[in-house]
């Protein structure tokens, strides 16, 4: 496997678009993540994408260090080693979720140091950032993302984009109780105006459709995955009817690359009409967390007086070694992620 290029990313997303179907996006938070995360890929023999939150990065660089930027590019330094064991499928990085307020400490500096590779003739360390304006209003919202979208270029990376607010909390995020859980139609030729349709730069968008960030049971989230296809549909009337004007290339009844986020708790249906509406990537984190710790407690419990030394006894090495818990958290984890590719397709399609 190699950690894509530019061009392959573009292939990857253009793939998915065309052929109806969708990457698992997988949040890790350190190695043993990531290794959990290339092997479910791995096993699916799916291409993918694997990111990293803003506490996520600071959690990368070591807790006593804290810092965003450095665990970045070590999670980045990391994937392009041990991704080179796994050459039949291809995986993009990516930075999720950038509110305002991290900017400056973290995507802005990551596309100045991408720019910097390109110029000196390398690839860039991350494929794609987000940048999550659901805190602004679209206005300026925008107004950022138009300034991403050009960095974004300079930095030959792909930006995602959010319009409207998730639900829920994701990574000390916390959408208000009156956010804008769903985008209209006009939200979105708004955006098409403003930053084009990947005529001045590729980019992903996540508008909302009663998404809910955290860990709910199957029925309490009221997704409208229809109301992507409303957008998917008024945006190619208005390229018909010359309402907005595109040159770019992508089949007449997507225009854009759709994401899916605070998917936990959606039934299959909704799952599978989202991805026939034009989602190519769609977040996966609550769940693979779950399977990851849930692995490692039922080993705790199973071998629970041979972790701990109870009653004064010495216990048994081989059973609180972090590699014996570690290698079965790993492949629960992996577990969940070919669960994910199946689901959305992806599975055995893996780029040649």
């Amino acid at each position: 496997m190699t950690i894509a290029t530019p061009e392959r990313y573009a292939h990857m997303l253009d793939a998915a678009r065309s052929g109806g179907y969708a990457y698992p996006a997988i949040n890790v938070t350190s190695t043993q993540t990531l290794n959990a995360a290339l092997q479910g890929f791995a096993e699916a023999e799916s291409d993918g994408i694997i990111q990293v939150s803003v506490g996520g990065a600071s959690y990368l660089s070591g807790q006593a260090v804290g810092e965003r930027v450095t665990g970045s590019l070590a999670l980045a330094a990391f994937a392009r080693e041990v991704a080179k064991r796994y050459p039949k499928i291809t995986v993009a990085l990516h930075t999720d979720h950038c509110a305002v307020q991290y900017l400056d400490g973290w995507v802005r500096p990551l596309l100045a140091y991408e720019a910097d590779q390109v110029a000196h003739g390398q690839e860039p360390a991350f494929q794609s950032h987000m940048w999550d304006g659901s805190t602004v209003e679209l206005g300026k919202n925008l107004e950022i993302a138009r300034e991403l979208l050009d960095a974004s270029q300079a930095a030959h990376t792909v930006l995602e984009i959010e319009i409207g607010a998730v639900g829920g909390e994701e990574d000390g995020h916390r959408a208000s109780p009156n956010a804008k859980l769903y985008s209209t139609p006009d939200d979105a030729l708004r955006v098409a105006r403003e930053l084009g349709l990947g005529d001045d730069g590729r980019y992903m968008a996540a508008f909302t459709f009663g998404n809910v960030h955290g860990a709910y049971k199957p029925g309490f989230v009221k997704l409208r995955p229809d109301l992507l296809g409303d957008i998917q549909q008024a945006t190619a009337q208005a390229l018909q009817d010359g309402v907005i004007d595109s040159t770019a290339d992508f089949p007449e009844d997507k225009p854009f690359l759709l994401v899916f986020h605070g998917g936990s708790g959606s039934s299959p249906e909704d799952i599978a009409l989202a991805v026939r509406n034009g989602v190519v990537k769609m977040n996966i984190d609550t769940d693979t967390q779950y399977a990851f710790t849930r692995a490692v407690a039922g080993h705790m419990f199973a071998n629970y007086d041979k972790v701990l030394k109870v009653d004064g006894e010495v216990g048994e090495k081989k059973q609180y070694d972090p590699r014996s818990w570690g290698a079965e958290a790993e492949a629960a984890m992996a577990g969940r992620v070919v669960e994910a590719c199946q689901q959305l397709g992806s599975a055995g399609r893996a780029l040649k």
